[in-house]
């Protein structure tokens, strides 16, 4: 069974800092993308940053600049680094990853989700 946990999230002011961190474990033969969401009260999941399983990052708009993406492949985690925290950085944050895992018959690759982490910022 795989699983993905997430932590880092809190309460910080604008301006502030906070890493959260993801962490994959169980059966599991590879992971090809990971990524960061974030759905905030009243709107839709949103892509946050990404990155491939060779290093390629990629980021939203809003926090090109400020938040920055890593992993390490050797413990199976993605890193979320955000730096100048705004306000409307205010929602739960996701961590995805594209994993292929053994299956009683073969392997499958799939979607897979953590429970979220709230990360609220004060004005």
């Amino acid at each position: 069974q795989v699983q993905l946990v997430e932590s880092g999230g809190g309460l910080v002011q604008a301006g502030g800092s906070l890493r959260l961190s993801c962490a994959a474990s169980g059966r599991i033969f590879s992971i090809n993308a990971m990524g960061w969401h974030r759905q905030a009260p009243g709107k839709q999941r949103e892509l946050v940053a990404h990155v491939t399983s060779g290093g390629s990052t990629n980021y939203a708009d809003s926090v090109r600049g400020r938040f920055t993406i890593s992993r390490d492949n050797a413990k199976n985690t993605v890193y979320l680094q955000m730096n100048d925290l705004k306000p409307e950085d205010t929602a739960v944050y996701y961590c995805k990853a594209r994993i292929t895992a053994p299956q009683t018959m073969g392997v499958m690759t799939s979607d897979y989700w953590g429970q979220g982490t709230q990360v609220t910022v004060s004005s």
